[in-house]
C-alpha cells in the first residue's frame, strides 16, 4: 500500500525503480574480503573453510570464483590432493558456463553486468590449468602435470590461431612442460618447450642454463650458436651421474584487482560502464640462498606477469562489453522514458534513468587470489640434502630439499 502523504504516480514508480534495483544485492569481492585477508597473511585454515563456505551456499552467479579461490588457497597451503579436486569442478563448470544464457542477458541488460554468473577471464582459465600441474608435479606425478600443461599450451594456440585473440603464449607453461621433460629424461622435448619459453620471454636469465645445455646435447648446432650469442656467459657442462637440480616457483605478490574506468576507482552513475585491472602494490624483492652460502644467491626471475596478461586479456574484451553496454543503455533509455510518461513527470523520467546508470555498474570480480608473477630461481647441486633460504614478500623461509641424481626437484612457494 501506498504511503498516504505520496502522490500514487510516485509510488508506482518508485516500486518500478526497486524491482530493477533488487539485481544490486551481494558482492562477492566485499563478502570474501576477510579470507582474503587471511590467506594473504598466511592463516590458510580460515581462509580455505571462508571459500568452501561460499563453495556450499554463496551465491550460483558466484560458484565459478568460490571454486577458484578455494583451489587455490589449498595449492598455496600444500594441499595438494584437495586443490586438485577442487580446481577440477571449476574446470568442468568453467566449460559449462561458456555456454551463455539468454534469459541471463536479459536479465543483465535490466540490471547489471554483476547479475552474471562468473565465467572467468581467458588467462584465469588457462591458471587452473597452470595450477593443477604444479599440483601434480608437487605429487610426483609428471605424467599428470604434463597433461595439463599441454592443455594450457593448446588452449593459447586455440586463441591465438582459431579465435584471433591478440595473445601471447604463457612462458611459465611452455618452461614448466620442459622442466617436465627433462626431468623424464626426453631432452629433445625439452629443448622445444625451454626454447620457445625462451623466445615468449625475450630472456630467461639464469634459467636459460638447461636451454643451452640441451641444445648441445641434441646437436642442434645452429640453436647452440644463437643461444651462445645470447646467453655468452652459459658453460654448458653436462649433468654429472651424481648431480640433480632445483627448481624453485615462485608465487608472488598479488594479481590487480578490477575496479571501474573512473579517476577513483569508486563507484557512480555509468552511462556505459566498464572495468579496468589496477595493480595492487607488493613487496617485489626477492632472492633464493642455497646452503647458507651467500655466493649462491639467485633473484629470481619472472618468466610470467599476470599483471600484464590480466590487462591484455580484458582489453581484447572492450569492444564486447562497449557494445552490451550500449544494449543497456536503450534499454535504461526506454524505462526512463516510460516512467516519465506515466507519472507525468520529466524530472521522475530523469531521476529513473541516474538510479538505473547508478545500478549499472562494471563487473568488479576476479580471481584476486592468484599471483602476480610467477618467478623462477634454478640451481645445479650434488645428489643429496639441501638447504633453501627464500626471502620473499617482506619474510624468510627455510626449507630443506632433497635432490636426486638427474632429477629436477619442483618446489612452489607464495608470497604476497
Amino acid at each position: 500500500m501506498a504511503h498516504p502523504l505520496l502522490p500514487v504516480r510516485w509510488s508506482v514508480a518508485l516500486g518500478a525503480l526497486a524491482l530493477l534495483l533488487t539485481g544490486c544485492a551481494g558482492d562477492y569481492i566485499a563478502r570474501t574480503a576477510g579470507y582474503r585477508h587471511a590467506y594473504e597473511a598466511y592463516q590458510y585454515p580460515p581462509a580455505i573453510q571462508g571459500f568452501g563456505s561460499e563453495v556450499k551456499s554463496g551465491p550460483q552467479i558466484d560458484q565459478l570464483l568460490a571454486l577458484m579461490d578455494q583451489g587455490m588457497v589449498l595449492h598455496a597451503a600444500g594441499k595438494f590432493e584437495e586443490s586438485i579436486q577442487v580446481l577440477a569442478q571449476a574446470d568442468k563448470l568453467s566449460e559449462r558456463l561458456d555456454f551463455t544464457s539468454v534469459s541471463e542477458e536479459a536479465k543483465v541488460l535490466l540490471s547489471s553486468e554483476r547479475e552474471r554468473a562468473y565465467r572467468g577471464e581467458d588467462f584465469e582459465k588457462l591458471m587452473i590449468s597452470t595450477l593443477q600441474a604444479l599440483n601434480y608435479a608437487q605429487l610426483g606425478k609428471d605424467e599428470d602435470a604434463l597433461v595439463e600443461v599441454r592443455r594450457v599450451n593448446e588452449r593459447m594456440q586455440r586463441m591465438i590461431n582459431d579465435e584471433k585473440k591478440p595473445y601471447e603464449q604463457l612462458a611459465v607453461a611452455r618452461y614448466l612442460t620442459g622442466v617436465l621433460w627433462e626431468d623424464q629424461g626426453h631432452a629433445d622435448d625439452a629443448f622445444i618447450d625451454y626454447d620457445a619459453a625462451n623466445k615468449l620471454a625475450g630472456d630467461l636469465g639464469s634459467l636459460a642454463e638447461p636451454l643451452v645445455r640441451l641444445a648441445k646435447e641434441t646437436g642442434r648446432d645452429d640453436a647452440f650458436r644463437r643461444l651462445r650469442k645470447q646467453y655468452p656467459w652459459v658453460q654448458p657442462q653436462p649433468l654429472a651421474k651424481d648431480e640433480g637440480q632445483i627448481l624453485v616457483v615462485l608465487e608472488a605478490g598479488k594479481v590487480p584487482v578490477k575496479t571501474n574506468g573512473s579517476r577513483s576507482g569508486g563507484p557512480k552513475a555509468e552511462v556505459i560502464a566498464v572495468p579496468v585491472f589496477r595493480d595492487r602494490p607488493w613487496i617485489r624483492d626477492s632472492h633464493v640462498v642455497l646452503d647458507g652460502d651467500a655466493n649462491t644467491a639467485v633473484r629470481p626471475t619472472t618468466v610470467t606477469s599476470l599483471e600484464q596478461v590480466a590487462k591484455i586479456h580484458l582489453d581484447h574484451r572492450v569492444d564486447g562489453l562497449v557494445a552490451r553496454q550500449f544494449g543497456a543503455l536503450a534499454i535504461r533509455t526506454g524505462a526512463a522514458v516510460g516512467v516519465g510518461q506515466a507519472t507525468g513527470s520529466e524530472a521522475l523520467g530523469l531521476i529513473t534513468f541516474l538510479a538505473l546508470s547508478y545500478v549499472n555498474q562494471p563487473d568488479l570480480r576476479s580471481w584476486m587470489s592468484l599471483p602476480a608473477e610467477f618467478q623462477l630461481a634454478r640451481f645445479r647441486v650434488p645428489a643429496g640434502v639441501h638447504r633453501l633460504s627464500v626471502v620473499a614478500g617482506g619474510g624468510a623461509r627455510e626449507i630443506q630439499v632433497d635432490v636426486q641424481p638427474r632429477r629436477v626437484t619442483l618446489i612452489v612457494l607464495r608470497s604476497y
